[in-house]
């Protein structure tokens, strides 16, 4: 059998479908982590074009999933409940800290238009869409701190982030998702730090326990 079975892949199957659904595949562990992602054979078993595999592949390499060796090509970096903790500690020690800072009315308008388009990407149902308004949400929070070096950090991380988001954000409706932000921004605009804090930490700690569930 094997580790490409049930992948399907339609006329209208863009690269990023077939990123999609090669990292379900790298997630429910079939690739583990440093097997190549041989495009020749993928593009042969799924009769698709090599360009198309190779483009899908790149976008892989942008969610941390997939790193190129010397060598070897395209090796899986599968997740791991490890990772996934290390991750999304390093994201809650970063938001937390800049929640209980008290925001310019820029940062605060910043944040307040960034939940506004993610609002209206979960509206529309783009599934894309909403993981970038997520993530930019997010990195307006990172922003309280004023740091382009913490910037630029957060930024690194959005990178692996977005995959991880990618694949909760299938499991959630958008309103669901909405809501999630919702009771972030509510209590940033309020001045409530401790809230702000809890309310974060909700957020990391569902996350990465959907993601758990998911890893075993």
């Amino acid at each position: 059998m094997s580790a490409l079975d049930g992948l399907e892949v339609r006329r209208t199957t863009t690269a990023q479908q077939l990123a999609d659904g090669l990292a379900e595949r790298i997630m429910a562990g079939a690739f583990g982590p440093g097997d190549r992602l041989r495009e020749s054979a993928i593009a042969a078993e799924l009769g698709v074009a090599r360009n198309t595999i190779r483009e899908a592949v790149r976008i892989l390499e942008l969610t941390g999933l997939v790193r190129y060796e010397v060598n070897r090509g395209a090796v899986v970096i599968a997740p791991t409940p490890e990772n996934v903790e290390a991750l999304y500690t390093a994201r809650e020690r970063l938001e937390t800290a800049a929640v209980v800072r008290t925001p310019r009315p820029d940062q605060l308008d910043a944040i307040t238009a960034a939940f506004e388009e993610l609002r209206e990407a979960a509206e529309a149902g783009d599934l894309g869409a909403i993981v970038d308004r997520d993530l930019a949400f997010h990195q307006a929070i990172v922003a309280l701190l004023d740091s382009s070096r913490l910037d630029d950090f957060f930024a690194a991380m959005t990178k692996e982030l977005r995959f991880y988001l990618t694949v909760l954000t299938r499991s959630e409706t958008p309103d669901e998702v909405v809501a999630e932000h919702q009771v972030i921004l509510d209590a940033i605009r309020l001045g409530d730090r401790d809230r702000a804090v809890a309310e974060i930490r909700a957020h990391v700690d569902a996350s990465v326990q959907r993601l758990r569930a998911m890893l075993s």
